[in-house]
């Protein structure tokens, strides 16, 4: 493996633009990055620019940025009890699929929801029920169902439960999988120890062919601890090592890895030459 095959970067605000973050992503030495499609809390979403738009898409050519990974509004429940917030997180969606078509073939992660008492099975069917009605076959965004650490009554904290998902949404051709490494492990998945039995059981599962991105990042908690606190490589119970297997790994090097972790600008700068010099080795 060489340094070029490494496609690794981190979150970036959008609140300046594309081109803003392109050049951002560049100055850190990264090749992909991923950024909130709105305010993660929740909110409306910045007026598109289509000068900017072409402006970002004239960088990306000319520095060999990759694949963007527009990450959905924490707020957004696609099994909240209530409808009317059931009714957001479906606009919402629609609002951002739209909008990501003016950048196309990039891909849109999102956290399946909490089905908050109403049980699993009936959150992975209201969670299909709202990608039923948005997704259609002319679009040109892929949607990613991240893995979940599956604290409270977070859906998606199994390859099964987002199995299920897949498999009651009409147009699931248009969905892949983001793999985050803190949430697998505290899910109870040891990535540490037996990464390959892990892939393999989401191969089976899943299928390896839907995973599409990686969040990469240490965890603050144990395996299985259910917890979902995100730490700097090397710096939590995975550990460094285990996490340079991850992005050695064959089934995986050539994904995007967005790195979630708790940093400022030289952090995420350290850490991305930190991994492409593992990654190189």
């Amino acid at each position: 493996m060489n340094e070029q095959t490494l496609h690794i970067g981190c979150h970036l605000s959008s609140a300046k633009g594309f081109l803003a973050m392109g050049r951002e992503a560049v100055a850190l030495g990264a090749d992909v990055f991923a950024f909130f499609t709105r305010n993660p809390r929740g909110g409306r979403a910045k007026e598109l620019d289509p000068a900017d738009i072409e402006g970002f898409l004239a960088f990306q050519q000319e520095h060999g940025i990759g694949t963007l990974v527009a990450h959905a509004p924490y707020t957004m429940n696609a099994c909240a009890a209530k409808e009317n917030l059931r009714t957001f997180a479906r606009e919402t969606m629609d609002d951002d699929l739209n909008r990501l078509d003016h950048l196309p073939g990039n891909l849109y992660n999102f956290h399946p929801g909490s089905h908050v008492k109403q049980g699993a099975e009936t959150g992975i069917e209201l969670i299909a029920q709202q990608l039923n009605e948005v997704l259609h076959p002319e679009q040109r965004t892929t949607v990613l169902l991240e893995t979940m650490a599956g604290k409270g009554t977070e859906v998606g904290r199994s390859f099964e439960e987002l199995r299920a998902i897949i498999d009651r949404v009409e147009h699931a051709e248009l969905l892949g999988i983001c793999l985050d490494t803190c949430h697998v492990w505290d899910a109870g998945y040891d990535i540490q120890n037996h990464l390959d039995e892990v892939l393999t059981e989401f191969d089976r599962i899943i299928g390896l062919s839907r995973l599409r991105a990686i969040h990469l990042n240490d965890s603050q908690n144990g395996l299985g601890s259910h917890k979902d606190r995100h730490a700097r490589l090397g710096e939590g119970e995975i550990g460094l090592e285990a996490l340079t297997r991850v992005v050695r790994h064959p089934a995986l090097c050539h994904l995007p890895f967005i790195l979630e972790t708790p940093n400022d600008a030289a952090g995420y700068a350290r850490e991305i030459a930190m991994m492409r010099e593992f990654a190189s080795k």
